[in-house]
């Protein structure tokens, strides 16, 4: 595990306080151009939280990348390569992190779409049962130089009642 990666595992709980929570319900308000073009709307009720603490698992390599500026902060990023034995929409995607270890933002290319960049931003934190977690989720097209487009907003996912057991 590299040292980013366990940085940013402790800033999300810890891996010994996730492994304690088996199951987690929330309540999700989903939007965006995607739900409604795919006839999905609600795909996402059953959703449980796995990064970063996915990635301390078997199989996964990371490394650390350059940092990146962005909204006027210096963010760590890490690149991440899921093992064949686990699902996932992006086999390679990349991690941002900020100063307080917490994800900013996450970049795959849906491959399940044809590999449509995506830049996934996540903010508004609230720490539930020692776990740190985002409530907002926006998703925007991701331009051939990592850039984010401001439009069109791909997928919106707002994040309430939390709650573990």
């Amino acid at each position: 595990m590299t040292d980013l990666l366990e940085t940013v595992i402790e800033a999300h709980g810890g891996l010994t306080r996730r492994t304690q929570l088996e199951t987690v319900s929330a309540r999700l308000i989903q939007g965006g151009a995607l739900w409604a073009l795919k006839g999905q709307q609600g795909v996402l009720d059953d959703v449980f939280v796995t990064q970063p603490f996915t990635f301390a698992l078997p199989g996964f390599e990371t490394a650390e990348l350059d940092q990146w500026q962005e909204q006027g902060e210096q963010w760590r990023r890490l690149h991440v390569i899921w093992p064949s034995y686990l699902a996932t929409h992006s086999t390679e995607q990349t991690l941002y992190f900020g100063q307080d270890g917490l994800i900013r933002r996450h970049d795959y290319d849906v491959e399940i779409m044809g590999g449509n960049p995506g830049a996934h931003y996540v903010s508004d934190y609230t720490q539930v049962a020692g776990i740190m977690l985002p409530t907002k989720h926006r998703v925007f097209p991701r331009a051939a130089d990592g850039q984010a487009l401001s439009e069109p907003l791909i997928v919106s996912i707002d994040v309430s009642e939390v709650a573990f057991a």
